[in-house]
């Protein structure tokens, strides 16, 4: 297995304990959250189930179909000849737990339901069902592990994580399952036997995202830009009609939790709630509120404070690199089977890489507070627009680290293929900026610039702007 460290000591500890556990497992759709579980019990379980995907089936009737699902479960681990099949999800829970204690032996009973979310459908009566199965019994018996997963993570947040009901206090461990870094794809390509250097990596990265199932798609006679045609332009690929997967699958009410990251897609430097409802010709109520956070709790957007901005100006940015090469190139282009390797060296893609691995930075700021020496030092991260007007002229800062160390880190990041060279104007442009910023915080915090590009900077009389240069390299620590 590959990374996922932190999440098998905390598996473990959890099986090592005392006590009950209810482990709740969750993360982005195909992130490898069932593959982390299954690898880590070597698929050995006193019960497994996995329920059956919303997508491609009606609603009425989708709660018949769980539960009859539920019950081949049940008799694929046991459960006697001739039980019935039960009618609503507490007669189901009742049976499981009559399934667990006939096989009790003294030892650790391990169960794993997977994909818990697509079980609560409309008027079941899930949750409170579920909510009784894990106080009354499971939480009884101090050999019983239950672990549950599932791609709806704003559901996993709203109903077990954050829940003020019948499972408040009632989760004993939470595993997020991140994306792998880029140190992990790194090690991920070189065990399947893959040749690609940091460069192919990163460009990987930026199309989709460190996510392992989309990874372990590539072919190891393909170049990059040849597996990035055959994965998402052609239409017989297995990952067609992926993004409308991505969201079916995670979400009830998919509709407008797609119009607002086709909306931010459009705006790399983010924008406003106000902005979002406008942009989606939407007003403030119908769940508005709701789809976005359920956006930001699937970590498909981020939330953040403008450097310099009150806290109260929030701006939303979309963070997930598959939905953002995919409304960028993919869109408009299926079918187009050599749309990447025709593309990859024309100017328009070259713009396109630059902003893509603004995105691939951003994703990896512990790396690059490593590489300054601040890891144990408490920072908030942002980009920055300044307007301009008829007394300035605007500016753009990449990433802007604001330490409590009272030091505020100007970061350009540039993406090259080669030894990037910091021109005159450059040079120029860089004072201007930080005269600018000083301008703003006043003698309260220390100025320091750092640039962040692919091989490093070109010696020359210019390169001393930068007090540090981080490189791509430095992004796989």
């Amino acid at each position: 297995m590959i990374g996922r460290k932190q999440e098998q000591e905390m598996l473990g500890k959890a099986l090592r304990r005392n006590m009950a556990q209810i482990i709740v497992v969750y993360g982005r759709r195909r992130v490898g959250k069932t593959f982390l579980v299954n690898e880590f019990f070597n698929n050995s379980y006193s019960f497994k189930h996995t329920a059956v995907s919303p997508v491609g089936n009606p609603k009425n009737g989708l709660m018949k179909i769980q539960i009859e699902e539920f019950f081949y479960s049940l008799k694929t681990y046991g459960l006697p000849v001739g039980t019935s099949c039960p009618q609503n999800w507490t007669e189901a829970f009742h049976l499981l737990q009559e399934l667990l204690d006939s096989k009790y032996n003294g030892e650790n009973q391990v169960v794993f339901i997977d994909e818990l979310p697509w079980m609560d459908t409309n008027r079941a009566g899930f949750i409170p069902a579920f909510e009784h199965f894990c106080n009354d019994w499971c939480l009884a018996r101090k050999h019983v592990k239950l672990i549950v997963c599932g791609s709806a993570t704003s559901w996993i947040v709203d109903k077990l994580l954050d829940d003020k009901n019948g499972l408040y206090g009632r989760i004993t461990s939470k595993i997020y399952v991140k994306p792998f870094t880029l140190k992990e794809c790194r090690d991920f390509f070189h065990a399947e036997g893959f040749h690609y250097d940091e460069y192919d990596i990163v460009v990987s990265y930026m199309a989709f995202g460190g996510i392992p199932y989309y990874l372990s798609q590539f072919q190891e006679d393909l170049s990059v830009a040849q597996n990035i045609d055959a994965l998402l332009f052609d239409r017989d690929s297995i990952l067609e009609g992926e993004f409308e997967k991505l969201f079916n699958s995670q979400f009830a009410n998919a509709g407008q939790l797609r119009e607002i990251v086709v909306a931010l897609g459009k705006k790399r430097s983010g924008m406003t709630r106000d902005e979002i409802l406008k942009a989606i010709k939407s007003e403030s109520g119908g769940g508005f509120s709701e789809n976005l956070s359920a956006l930001e709790k699937s970590r498909i957007i981020n939330a953040f404070t403008p450097f310099g901005q009150k806290k109260s100006l929030v701006k939303y940015r979309l963070s997930d690199p598959f939905c953002n090469f995919y409304l960028h190139h993919v869109i408009g282009n299926e079918g187009n089977q050599h749309y990447w390797e025709n593309n990859c060296n024309s100017a328009k893609m070259n713009s396109w890489l630059g902003l893509a691995f603004e995105d691939v930075v951003f994703r990896h700021i512990e790396q690059i507070k490593h590489c300054l020496g601040i890891s144990g030092v408490v920072t908030r991260e942002s980009s920055f627009v300044m307007e301009g007007d008829s007394s300035n002229q605007g500016m753009q800062v990449d990433l802007i680290i604001d330490r409590d160390d009272r030091i505020v880190n100007l970061c350009e990041i540039k993406f090259s293929r080669e030894l990037y060279t910091v021109t005159g104007d450059y040079s120029r442009t860089i004072m201007y900026r930080i005269s600018r910023i000083e301008e703003m915080i006043g003698k309260k915090c220390s100025i320091m610039s750092v640039i962040i590009t692919t091989y490093g900077l070109k010696k020359n009389e210019y390169s001393y702007r930068f007090q540090k240069v981080v490189t791509m390299e430095d992004l796989f620590t």
